[in-house]
């Protein structure tokens, strides 16, 4: 595996700061909207911020023939379905453990990709999987009493994963040529209509306003987080193998989990920060080669 570019390491960076610390804010808008109501606006400002974004850089919003049935799964999987299951955990678990069971997506993709692909694992790749898995377990593992009184986040959340996992495989086994940030935009296009649908046959229209800060948090959360931070990603799927680019997110929920604290006073144990540690580990075997690593490929 070729080293990793600093270029690449900066969006990896920003993302996990912008990822991260959004979780804690799902708890503040979903204090006062229902989660389809909630994921509407969101989308709807995602879009707004992305088309404007999109139109203002001179991109074209074609989509090349005979894409759009990989569009429409990538969109199922990566935007609609994982919103939704992720809006379901939060509202039974804490913002920080529905994380933490989201992010399990890098093992779905490791073993998608070696049981459906026949993907090869490097002995160095394995053991950072190894490692992200034993992180993941020692931050779910203090809240194994919550997760047997809600089995529904327990479920949604390791659903998301499932989902977001197939998803990746479907954007980075696919060619999108001249597609760049629109590949993003249509992906919340195609989600929109069964979301709204969703809130007016469960939510209702809403009766009254949100409170300014739920208003404020809950466009923040389409405009950067939904927007840019997918668009991020999307890209670090191009850039990276499909299993590194999965292991790279396993930091994300421990910036949420730091950010319950900061936020929510939530408490970090022993176990949670040497969880931290391994995840660290895990990052370097994944994105730092070896030795006698290849060099890198000149069609890059």
């Amino acid at each position: 595996m070729s080293r990793v570019s600093p270029k690449v390491l900066a969006l990896l960076a920003a993302l996990t700061l912008v990822w991260g610390t959004n979780w804690p804010l799902f708890r503040v808008a979903l204090a006062e909207l229902p989660v389809f109501t909630f994921r509407s606006i969101v989308l709807v400002s995602a879009i707004a911020s992305l088309g404007l974004i999109v139109r203002l850089r001179g991109e074209s919003f074609a989509v090349p023939k005979g894409k759009w049935p990989a569009l429409i799964g990538a969109a199922a999987m990566n935007i609609f379905i994982w919103n939704i299951a992720t809006s379901l955990a939060v509202l039974y678990i804490p913002s920080g453990h529905a994380s933490v069971l989201a992010y399990t997506m890098p093992l779905w993709v490791a073993l998608i990709g070696f049981a459906v692909f026949g993907q090869r694992l490097t002995g160095r790749l394995m053991a950072a999987i190894a490692i992200g898995a034993i992180a993941v377990l020692a931050l779910m593992a203090p809240n194994f009493r919550s997760y047997e009184q809600a089995p529904l986040g327990l479920f949604w959340g390791l659903f998301a994963g499932l989902c977001w996992a197939i998803g990746t495989f479907i954007v980075k086994r696919t060619a999108w040529p001249g597609m760049g940030l629109s590949l993003t935009f249509w992906q919340l296009v195609i989600s929109l209509p069964p979301i709204f649908a969703g809130m007016l046959i469960l939510d209702g229209l809403p009766t009254r306003w949100p409170s300014p800060l739920v208003l404020a948090v809950t466009l923040y959360n389409g405009a950067i987080p939904m927007a840019l931070g997918t668009a991020t990603w999307f890209a670090l799927v191009k850039l990276l193998p499909a299993q590194v680019a999965a292991l790279s997110s396993i930091t994300i929920p421990i910036v949420a989990i730091v950010s319950g604290v900061l936020i929510f006073d939530e408490p970090l144990s022993l176990l949670q920060a040497a969880a931290i540690a391994s995840t660290v580990l895990s990052l370097w075997l994944a994105l730092v080669p070896g030795r006698q690593a290849a060099p890198p490929s000149t069609d890059r």
